[in-house]
C-alpha cells in the first residue's frame, strides 16, 4: 500500500505561530504508521497575532471583522501548508486545527440537564483548500461538541496508537497554552475503552502572559524557564489557586483563556502582593501552578498513576517545568515523546494530519473516554478543491 502525504496544521491557545508537520502514513485501519518529512512552525504576523489575543481576551468585535479575521488566519495557514511541502513531493490532504479563538464546555444546571459545548475555530478550511489546490479536513471539535462531548482533547485516540505500550501504562501531557492529558494504559483486548483524557489546566498561557506583562513585551515566554528557575516558588499561593474550580471539576472537561487568560493572570498578581515576591518568584509560582495542576489530576481521576509520562508542546522544552514535574512525581520517569519516536513539538500537528486521514477513510477520530460524547463520530468537515472554469 502505497503511503499517504498529509499535512497536519495546528495553532494553539498560546497563538505563537502555526506548527505545520509534512507526513508519510500508511495503513489502511487504526493501524498505522506515521512519518514526520518535515516540521516548521511559521510565526504569525505581529499584528495578526495581537489581534487574535485581543478577540481571546474579550475585544468586541463586528461580523464583518470576524470574516476579514478569519480569511487573515486561513490565508496563513495555507501559507504554512505550501511552505511545508518545499523540496518534498506533494501532499494529498490537509488537516487543519484553526486558531480557536472561543470554547465554552458543555454546562450543567442543577437538575444536571446538560447544555452542549460551544466552540470557534478560525481559518476556513474551504479557503485554505482553494488557495493550495489540496483537499482540507477542518472544523474538527464542532461534531464532538454535537454528541455532547467536550470537543476536547480530540488527540488520545491518535496518542493511542502512535505513543502507547504493551506492558507499560503511560501518560502523555501535552503543555500548549493550556495542559491536556491522555492515560494510556498498556495495550490488551479492552484498553482503548480503558483510556482517559481531559485538559488539565494551565499551560503556558499565565507564564508567557506573565512574561509578556513583566517584560512590557519584549518577551513572549520564558526560554528554558530560567526567569522562573532564578525565583522561589510560593506555595500557599499555589494551594490557595489549586482550590479553583476547575481543579476539582471531574473529568471530562476542558478549558482554554477564557478562564485562564488575562483577567486570571491578574487575579493571580493580585494574590501575590501581599506576599511580596519578586517577578521571579511570580514565574516560578505560576509555574508550579501548571506543575501541580497536573499531578493534582493525575492523582484525583486517574485509574492509577502511570509508569512513565511522555512530555509534548511547547511547554516541554521548559527545564525548569519539567524538573519541577520530575520532582513531584517522584517515581514516575519524565521524558519527551521524542525519546519513544513522535516530534515532541509537532505531535499536535501529526495529530491533526491523522485525524484528516482518518475522515477520509470514514474512521471516528474522538474517544468518548476522554471527551465524554455518547458516541464515536467522525470528526472534520472535508473540503475539496473545486474546479473553476
Amino acid at each position: 500500500m502505497h503511503p499517504t502525504r498529509v499535512i497536519g496544521l495546528m495553532s494553539g491557545t498560546s497563538v505563537d505561530g502555526i506548527d505545520a508537520a509534512l507526513v508519510e502514513i500508511i495503513g489502511k485501519d487504526l493501524d498505522i504508521k506515521v512519518e514526520l518529512l518535515a516540521g516548521e512552525t511559521y510565526p504569525y504576523p505581529a499584528k495578526l497575532r495581537e489581534r487574535i489575543l485581543g478577540i481571546c481576551a474579550g475585544e468586541a468585535i463586528s461580523m464583518a471583522e470576524l470574516a476579514e479575521l478569519d480569511d487573515a488566519i486561513a490565508t496563513v495557514f495555507a501559507q504554512a501548508a505550501q511552505n511545508i511541502q518545499i523540496g518534498h513531493p506533494p501532499a494529498t490532504l490537509i488537516g487543519s486545527h484553526g486558531q480557536t479563538v472561543f470554547h465554552r464546555p458543555p454546562q450543567r444546571d442543577g437538575e444536571n440537564q446538560q447544555s452542549l459545548g460551544y466552540t470557534l475555530q478560525l481559518g476556513r478550511g474551504s479557503v485554505i483548500a482553494h488557495l493550495t489546490g489540496i483537499a482540507t479536513v477542518s472544523n474538527f471539535r464542532v461534531a464532538d461538541i454535537a454528541a455532547g462531548g467536550q470537543g476536547a482533547p480530540l488527540v488520545p485516540r491518535v496518542d493511542a496508537f502512535l505513543l502507547s505500550h504493551p506492558q507499560e501504562s503511560r501518560c502523555v501531557q501535552n503543555i500548549g497554552g493550556i495542559g491536556n492529558v491522555a492515560y494510556l494504559p498498556a495495550r490488551h483486548n479492552d484498553w482503548l475503552s480503558q483510556i482517559r483524557g481531559w485538559d488539565t489546566g494551565p499551560g503556558n498561557s499565565l507564564l508567557d502572559l506573565a512574561v509578556q506583562h513583566f517584560s512590557n513585551g519584549a518577551k513572549t515566554y520564558d526560554e528554558n524557564g530560567s526567569w522562573a528557575a532564578s525565583g522561589t516558588p510560593c506555595y500557599p499561593l499555589v494551594e490557595q489557586w489549586l482550590s479553583q474550580d476547575y481543579f476539582h471539576l471531574p473529568p471530562p472537561k476542558s478549558t482554554g483563556r477564557e478562564l485562564f487568560g488575562v483577567n486570571y493572570l491578574h487575579d493571580c498578581l493580585q494574590d501575590a502582593q501581599s506576599y511580596q515576591l519578586s517577578q521571579a518568584d511570580v514565574l516560578a509560582t505560576i509555574t508550579e501552578l501548571t506543575v501541580a495542576s497536573i499531578v493534582h489530576s493525575y492523582r484525583s481521576y486517574l485509574p492509577k498513576m502511570p509508569e512513565r509520562v511522555l512530555l509534548c508542546g511547547g511547554g516541554s522544552q521548559n527545564l525548569y517545568l519539567k524538573h519541577r514535574l520530575e520532582s513531584l512525581l517522584a517515581s514516575v520517569p519524565v521524558v519527551t515523546t521524542d525519546e519513544v519516536g513522535v516530534s515532541a513539538k509537532f505531535k499536535e500537528a501529526i495529530a491533526f494530519a491523522v485525524l484528516a486521514y482518518w475522515r477520509q477513510l470514514g474512521i471516528p477520530g474522538n474517544l468518548p473516554t476522554a471527551t465524554g460524547a455518547s458516541q464515536e463520530v467522525l470528526l472534520g468537515e472535508v473540503h475539496q478543491v473545486m474546479s473553476h472554469r
